[in-house]
């Protein structure tokens, strides 16, 4: 959790940099201008190698991770934002691209701050940015995503070139990604459903049979709301030998 919200954080730091000062980031419409040919910074280079790079370490760990019952999501997920990162910067997409890496990040490191303060026992503190990350996590990928950036996508490259196989592809990995951000948004809200009702909150993706029943789920339960895990959490780990 410490070495993803110290990623997390820096990725968001330094996406916001790459594009705080960049036309298309105030008027999405920039977003086109002069595509296909389209100058390619060298901030814009490093922001996606170094995001490329961190999905893929992400797709390799997962097997060694805790199973939970959205393992395959996760393996989605992950192959989709690969795809995504890839064909964007083959298709030179890498304005779309910055501004949706840079979203994605903006909820991440709260999520893993909050764990880390689970971890250690400061289950207000836990709880509170439990409820900044959610409140982050829906307006960023229920409304902005939809709403202005795959509009962004879908609609404004029409109004200057006709569609070819990249735009129909891009988008639909795109509605991949939303499928799984709604998904993730329903275990979130029925985190926060139960949470706020008092009573005790496990993962809603921990799965019985993966799971240890014992002495572990106690403690997590004492633990509070947010544990190991991604996007809801717990601290259910299965016993090693």
């Amino acid at each position: 959790s410490s070495w993803r919200f110290t990623f997390y954080l820096i990725a968001f730091i330094a996406g916001m940099a790459v594009i705080v000062d960049k036309p298309w980031f105030y008027d999405l419409r920039e977003v086109w201008k002069g595509y296909p040919i389209q100058s390619m910074l060298p901030s814009q280079y490093w922001y996606y190698m170094i995001e490329l790079s961190f999905y893929w370490s992400l797709l390799f760990s997962i097997a060694s991770d805790v199973k939970r019952k959205d393992f395959k999501e996760q393996i989605i997920h992950h192959v989709a934002t690969i795809i995504l990162i890839s064909f964007s910067w083959f298709a030179n997409y890498i304005r779309a691209g910055t501004l949706i890496m840079a979203l994605h990040d903006s909820s991440d490191y709260l999520l893993e701050s909050a764990k880390m303060f689970n971890y250690a026992g400061w289950r207000n503190t836990c709880n509170n940015i439990f409820i900044v990350f959610a409140a982050v996590f829906i307006i960023t990928r229920l409304v902005i995503l939809p709403f202005w950036i795959m509009h962004c996508t879908v609609v404004y490259p029409l109004d200057l070139y006709p569609a070819f196989f990249g735009y129909y592809f891009f988008n639909f990995m795109m509605v991949v990604l939303q499928s799984l951000h709604i998904f993730w948004a329903y275990l979130i809200i029925r985190m926060a459903q139960k949470f706020i009702t008092g009573k005790v909150v496990e993962d809603e993706r921990s799965d019985r049979d993966e799971t240890d029943n014992s002495e572990e789920e106690e403690e997590a339960a004492k633990n509070g709301p947010l544990c190991n895990g991604h996007p809801v959490l717990n601290n259910n780990h299965r016993k090693t030998d």
